[in-house]
C-alpha cells in the first residue's frame, strides 16, 4: 500500500531523507539513476548537483523524472518516491516535485 505525501508535508520532512536516487531517461530510453543529495529551494524545488553530466543532458530533452529515496531510519521500512518536472540550471538538475508517496516496505 502507498501513502500519499502532498508537496506541502514533502518540503518539510525532506532534510529527514537524505540522499535519493535521480531517475532520468536517456535518448535510447534506458533510464540513467544517479545518487544526490537534494537542496530544498523555497518550498517549490529540489536541486541536485548533478555535475553537468547525463543527467542534466537527459533533463534537456525529456523533463519527467522520478527522485527515489530509500527507506531511511524513521520511516518504517517505507521508500519515498517523488515525480517531478526537472529543468538544467549549468550543471544543476532542478525538480518541481508534482506528486510524492511513500510506498510500501517490501515483503
Amino acid at each position: 500500500m502507498s501513502v500519499a505525501v502532498s508537496v506541502e508535508q514533502l518540503f518539510a520532512q525532506i532534510s529527514t531523507w537524505g540522499f535519493g536516487y535521480l531517475v532520468t531517461v536517456s535518448d535510447d530510453a534506458r533510464a540513467h539513476v544517479i545518487a544526490l543529495t537534494p537542496v530544498p529551494v523555497g518550498g517549490e524545488l529540489l536541486r541536485f548537483d548533478a555535475g553537468g553530466g547525463r543527467a542534466c543532458r537527459n533533463v534537456s530533452t525529456r523533463r519527467q523524472v522520478s527522485i527515489v529515496f530509500p527507506p531511511a531510519a524513521h520511516s518504517d521500512g517505507f521508500s519515498l518516491i517523488v515525480d517531478g518536472e526537472a529543468t538544467v540550471d549549468g550543471s544543476f538538475v532542478e525538480v518541481r516535485p508534482t506528486s510524492a508517496v511513500l510506498h510500501r516496505p517490501a515483503p
